[in-house]
């Protein structure tokens, strides 16, 4: 597992093009909204670091391990890993551990320095969980897609409805606040941890609203790992 992923890490250091497109602009959009920070001084800090944590994922991790799974299935590469010891799940969690270890480090930074230019956020414990929820449900997600997707240069098509998605989604929940449809913007992909990430940043969470808010983000990892193990495919696909 750690060399199929140690292989994959230098592959992805190798492709100018996924560093830019998966690594390298979220977190130049993220230094850009923590930049701008006045223009989302209204709507609480905890908005810039829900929407942080959204754009890597969404942009970084989900687009990048979509676009690496297709290209690695498309040149047999993964069929090739099949015929080795290594077990489906290792291989799997090898392929998508390096880019899941960098968006990690990436939000882990880019936080940091929000809360070091703004304030600390109230409930560090559920915005670090809040995070990793995102991430878990952003990978399941990529995996699913990847399933459905022919090329890398498909994946390009095939991830901007969720990267697009979820990104509307948290600015929705954001701006318009969780009192207006509370229960279908808690339904949706995003919008419970996004609700989650602002109110633990801003001023808390009771406890009461804490199983709220994680329960449905907690659906949508059960969700996204069901659609993975359903449409994810070994072969190229035709």
């Amino acid at each position: 597992m750690f060399d199929i992923a140690l292989s994959e890490l230098a592959q992805t250091f190798r492709n100018r093009s996924v560093l830019i497109t998966s690594f390298f602009m979220p977190v130049a959009a993220s230094a850009f909204f923590i930049w701008r920070r006045e223009i989302f001084a209204s709507l609480g800090h905890g908005f810039i670091a829900a929407l942080v944590v959204f754009t890597i994922a969404a942009f970084g991790l989900y687009a990048g391990a979509v676009t690496s799974l297709a290209a690695r299935r498309q040149n047999l590469f993964l069929k090739r890993l099949r015929s080795t010891s290594a077990g489906d799940a290792g291989i799997l969690v090898g392929m998508v551990l390096p880019g899941t270890v960098l968006a990690v480090i990436q939000t882990t930074l880019v936080l940091v320095v929000l809360a070091v230019v703004t304030d600390r956020p109230s409930d560090l414990v559920l915005v670090v969980f809040g995070s990793l929820l995102v991430v878990a449900m952003m990978l399941g997600l990529g995996l699913a897609t990847a399933g459905v997707t022919r090329s890398p240069e498909h994946a390009q098509v095939t991830t901007l409805p969720i990267s697009l998605g979820v990104i509307a989604i948290v600015n929705w929940v954001a701006i318009t606040g969780p009192e207006q449809l509370t229960a279908l913007k808690r339904l949706l992909p995003g919008g419970a941890a996004t609700e989650l990430l602002t109110r633990a940043w801003d001023g808390g969470v009771p406890g009461g609203d804490v199983l709220l808010l994680v329960a449905p983000t907690l659906g949508w990892v059960a969700v996204s790992a069901a659609l993975a193990l359903k449409y994810f495919q070994w072969e190229p696909r035709r």
